[in-house]
């Protein structure tokens, strides 16, 4: 790794490359069920244990993935229905459309355009789209924006919130890299909820197979994402077409989270005494995918032969297998799955240091989740709702935040591999008898606004 290192320094200090800070989104609102809910919602999968919402939908055997997403029609537009459902099954509603934009935890800084415009956009293992809102980028305004004539996007999430518009190139920033003619969909039109929002649009970083962009004849035509173009240029060594994240617990209100692009962070390399582990990606569906064949809890090891995980920052919970799910909530005491809530809870009256250590596998190496990100929100005035949940019958793991946050994560797409070394954060708040955990008792938003905590699942 030395010369890895040594070529991307030499790229850090010619080109100014920095790191991204991931600001907190202050309308993040933590919530067990919304969470596993715009997760049902995002992959479209069905659920194998009972509550309020199911996925009515099932996937067809010719449809394929994209932004997390199922695709069919010419216009790529998603169908897919996520529905709220009493003890009877009796509807009540569906998940609100601000609820996509309050599960989105960090924001990050880009720059797009000649003079640049400063966007705060969500980057988005799980998507392949860079789309933005016209009221905060103005195409007219930049000298390098050209439009790509007969070209088109649209995405229509199962919420019923939507967004479409035209297609241009134009040139980006990302902490340093300068990418020129990348694809900029420009969102003409869009649900209120979104244009009432902070968000300035999307920032996928997957894989071009599930990128949306059609010609007006609805003629798919995937446009390259920001990382790919950045592998095409020249003045990008192989030893640095990658990106890195680093993600931190919002409980001590620090802002330390942030991504790289074109170099690794060599301290938190070293600080975690270990080498890089590497998995290899299976991109053929569009997502950061690996081999997953195994957990533990507690010591005991679980075999998940043949099991696959992906990677992604655009989700918020950690959902594994039901056997691996079962298997860690069986050693937490008083732990249990509630219907209402949709997921395991676990009683408040339990210390960080009574529950089990959990690993997951990457790629043939297993990397231990922070104790207190299995406690990851108040369910009721006794209960945590859990950060581990159900995939239900998804055929893969989805590993997002709650995992993320435990491990630097490096995303080397010039070698098809998804690399990880341990952070665990030694010193963190615990959970508190009430409220979000370690802040005082109060549920919190990421901006440190208090939130109220009652969560009546079934009232959206």
């Amino acid at each position: 790794m030395e010369s890895i290192f040594h070529v991307q320094s030499r790229l850090r200090s010619e080109l100014g490359l920095h790191k991204v800070r991931a600001v907190p989104n202050h309308k993040f609102k933590r919530h067990g069920t919304k969470a596993y809910a715009s997760a049902l919602n995002r992959y479209g999968f069905k659920p194998t244990k009972p509550g309020p919402y199911s996925q009515l939908s099932p996937r067809q055997d010719d449809t394929y993935w994209y932004s997390g997403k199922y695709a069919v029609g010419a216009l790529r537009t998603l169908w897919t229905s996520l529905v709220g459902q009493s003890e009877k099954d009796a509807p009540t509603g569906e998940v609100p459309a601000e609820d996509q934009q309050n599960d989105i935890e960090y924001l990050c800084e880009v720059l797009i355009g000649t003079p640049p415009q400063k966007i705060l956009l969500d980057f988005d293992t799980g998507s392949a789209d860079l789309w933005v809102r016209k009221d905060l980028f103005h195409p007219e305004k930049s000298s390098t924006f050209e439009i790509l004539k007969g070209m088109g996007w649209k995405i229509q999430y199962g919420d019923g919130s939507n967004a479409s518009g035209s297609v241009g190139v134009d040139t980006v920033s990302i902490g340093g890299i300068v990418i020129k003619k990348q694809a900029v969909e420009v969102a003409d039109n869009i649900s209120s909820q979104f244009s009432e929002g902070v968000i300035g649009g999307l920032l996928g970083l997957a894989f071009s197979k599930i990128n949306t962009c059609h010609t007006y004849l609805g003629t798919r035509d995937p446009q390259p994402t920001p990382v790919e173009n950045m592998i095409t240029q020249e003045d990008i060594p192989k030893e640095a077409e990658l990106f890195t994240t680093a993600f931190y617990s919002s409980r001590d209100q620090q802002e330390k989270s942030f991504y790289t692009f074109g170099f690794i962070d060599q301290d938190l390399v070293r600080e975690s005494g270990q080498e890089i582990a590497w998995a290899d990606v299976d991109n053929s569906q569009g997502f950061w995918m690996f081999d997953s064949q195994s957990a533990t809890v507690a010591g005991e090891k679980i075999a998940l032969s043949g099991n696959k995980a992906i990677a992604d920052t655009g989700t918020t919970l950690a959902l594994v297998s039901d056997q691996a799910c079962e298997a860690l909530y069986k050693k937490i005491k008083g732990a249990t799955y509630s219907e209402k809530y949709q997921g395991y809870i676990i009683p408040k009256t339990t210390a960080v240091d009574d529950l089990p250590d959990f690993s997951i596998d990457v790629g043939g190496k297993e990397f231990t989740v922070q104790k207190e990100d299995i406690l990851f929100t108040s369910a009721d005035e006794e209960n945590w709702y859990g950060g581990i949940q159900s995939r239900g019958e998804n055929p893969f793991d989805i590993l997002g935040d709650t995992f993320l946050k435990s491990i630097y994560a490096i995303w080397d797409q010039g070698h098809n591999r998804f690399g990880a070394v341990p952070k665990i954060e030694k010193k963190q708040s615990e959970p508190l008898s009430s409220g979000e955990p370690g802040l005082g008792g109060k549920t919190m938003c990421q901006g440190g606004a208090p939130l109220p905590c009652s969560l009546e699942a079934s009232k959206y």
